[in-house]
């Protein structure tokens, strides 16, 4: 760590480039409550640009289905509950439909998709058992898209790699994570490198096809 003993000594070439290190790791965090404070619509709208010009996709979720394979009915319940927690600006109905038509990516353009969730996500009951239902079922829909790779990893007494927190990466370029208290942004090689490796290694665990439909269509099953 950087003293300010050191900080004094450097010549001015090198504190501007410490500045501008600084500015950089400050760049990377997002708190959601600075991210979110003119409400949840503009928020969604920011990531647009990222994902119209991605165009490979593969994203890791343990605590709930991708935005990008959700239904109106999940993106509702979901949004509805950040509103409720942090934000004082109720624009739900607004970021939903933001979020809906982010979806036409999946259908537009030369692009690659890889989801990865967790088995406990198909059964946390967002939304109610109705939300639930409709959700899985589309993603036996959205699984079976040309350029979609849907992964689900089961729930199993010893695994190889524990789960970690929700991921995004975009192309070979940038990482989006999202925490409690905020939002990630990692763009050094080795950052996405390592996260990379991390979602090869939990897509190895994964179960695909038929036997991914098969896991979906047991959970529908049981809410009925």
């Amino acid at each position: 760590m950087t003293s300010l003993r050191d900080v004094l000594s450097l010549s001015e070439d090198q504190t501007e480039d410490l500045l501008a290190s600084l500015r950089t790791a400050e760049g990377m965090w997002v708190g959601w409550r600075r991210m979110e404070r003119a409400g949840l619509k503009q928020a969604q709208e920011a990531r647009l640009p990222l994902f119209e010009r991605t165009r490979r996709f593969r994203a890791y979720s343990s605590w709930f289905v991708p935005g990008l394979i959700q239904t109106y009915g999940y993106t509702e319940a979901v949004l509805r509950a950040v509103q409720r927690r942090r934000v004082e600006v109720d624009d739900v109905a607004d970021a939903v439909a933001v979020r809906m038509a982010r979806q036409r990516v999946l259908y537009k353009g030369d692009r690659r998709f890889a989801f990865l969730v967790e088995e406990s996500v198909l059964r946390n009951g967002l939304g109610g058992a109705e939300a639930q239902e409709e959700q899985l079922h589309h993603l036996l829909t959205v699984g079976s898209l040309p350029s979609v790779s849907l992964g689900v990893v089961p729930t199993r007494t010893e695994r190889s790699r524990m789960p970690v927190e929700g991921f995004w990466i975009f192309d070979a370029a940038q990482v989006n994570v999202e925490l409690v208290s905020g939002y990630l942004t990692l763009t050094q090689p080795s950052e996405v490198a390592a996260y990379a490796d991390t979602f090869r290694e939990l897509a190895d665990m994964a179960l695909y096809g038929a036997k991914a439909r098969a896991l979906i269509t047991s959970v529908i099953q049981t809410l009925r």
